[in-house]
């Protein structure tokens, strides 16, 4: 029970209870203050860091989700942005929202990189999720020159994250670290181990480069250069893909036909306690979202488009206002995960909303005096 939302933190870089503050220690470092372009990952538990960077009006790059539509994007806020702007700025939609891709062509120069771990040594060896994505966002950075060996790598995590890790352990291609944070610590590994030159293409396999159209654009860069760029096996790959989308992918499920959209809302009448539902034809199985906090006045209309907006429109919306919440269904736990994610900092009317997963209702057990009353099944 260190990790908030989103649980389960299998196959994450799980989201650490204080790491908001962990994550604005990276303002503190002295090397912080000599920046001005700051690549840091996607992850959740890196929103602390992504608003430290907007804060102190520096330049924001954050990777692309799984590398599929370029390299990075550089997060522009709204001109003369406040604080709650830029906290909104700094959240996975917000990512989303405020963001204009970079190209290969552009002269970018990263002077500070922030990743998430899953595991780390206080001599800067770094486990991170399996999929390989932050060594690979490394390598290709080194290759565009954005990178060398003087940029600081900084990682975020709590405490329990900082382990013993064999130097042996870590490969040509993996990402070590200069700094570590936690809630409690500021960690100089004093690193020994060299970080990657550039993409080590052998690591790589065809199947790779269909995955990150990118990598194509580089490898005849490369190429053109002439560098050898010849490509590794399947086997061989350096990251192997474990997340579910991948196996999902692996079995040839995008091939297979697409989902059927759920037929249009519509609202039932209110029933005697003031509840309106929007229904949906359900699925046997259901996620539920609870949505609270919300604030007197509010129409259930301006929830919904709310939800749009936000791509966590429901199955079904139950809608109980007089009780300031509502409850958000969704096909199956993947789907309401995303849209616990999108919904994350929702504020309509200056109130905060507060989402998470709603926790299953208890049977209701009869009084032993009334069993005899029972109608016979």
């Amino acid at each position: 029970n260190l990790a908030n939302f989103p649980r389960p933190v299998h196959n994450r870089i799980p989201n650490f209870k204080g790491a908001f503050g962990a994550c604005s220690k990276v303002a503190e470092l002295q090397t912080f203050a000599q920046t001005a372009e700051v690549k840091v990952d996607p992850d959740k538990p890196l929103e602390g860091a992504r608003f430290a960077v907007l804060q102190a009006q520096k330049t924001l790059l954050v990777p692309t989700p799984r590398l599929r539509s370029g390299l990075f994007n550089k997060i522009t806020p709204p001109q003369g942005a406040n604080k709650e702007q830029l906290r909104v700025c700094a959240s996975s939609q917000g990512v989303k929202d405020f963001s204009v891709p970079v190209g290969l062509d552009a002269k970018v120069k990263v002077d500070l990189v922030v990743v998430g771990s899953v595991a780390v040594s206080e001599k800067g060896c770094r486990i991170g999720k399996g999929e390989g994505y932050a060594d690979l966002e490394w390598a290709m950075m080194a290759s565009m020159g954005a990178v060398n060996d003087s940029t600081v790598v900084v990682t975020v995590v709590h405490d329990c994250q900082v382990v013993d890790i064999p130097e042996e352990l870590m490969g040509s291609h993996d990402l070590t670290v200069d700094y570590i944070l936690t809630p409690t610590r500021v960690i100089k590994t004093e690193c020994k181990l060299p970080k990657p030159q550039g993409i080590i293409w052998t690591k790589l396999d065809a199947e790779k480069l269909e995955k990150i159209p990118i990598l194509k654009k580089l490898r005849a860069l490369e190429e053109q250069a002439g560098k050898d760029v010849t490509l590794g096996t399947a086997s061989h790959a350096a990251e192997p893909e474990t997340s579910q989308e991948s196996r999902q992918e692996k079995k040839g499920e995008p091939d297979q036909k697409p989902r059927q959209q759920p037929a249009r809302a519509r609202k039932d009448s209110r029933g005697s306690r003031g509840e309106a539902t929007t229904q949906r034809k359900l699925p046997q199985s259901v996620t539920t979202v609870y949505l609270g906090g919300i604030p007197a006045g509010l129409r259930v209309s301006e929830l919904k488009t709310a939800l749009r907006e936000r791509n966590a429109a429901p199955l079904r919306l139950t809608w109980q206002g007089a009780q300031h919440r509502a409850f958000l269904d969704y096909s199956d736990p993947q789907v309401a995960d995303q849209a616990l994610e999108a919904l994350q900092d929702l504020s309509l009317n200056g109130h905060s909303l507060q989402a998470e997963l709603a926790k299953k209702p208890q049977p209701k057990m009869l009084p032993i005096e009334n069993l005899n009353k029972c109608s016979p099944c």
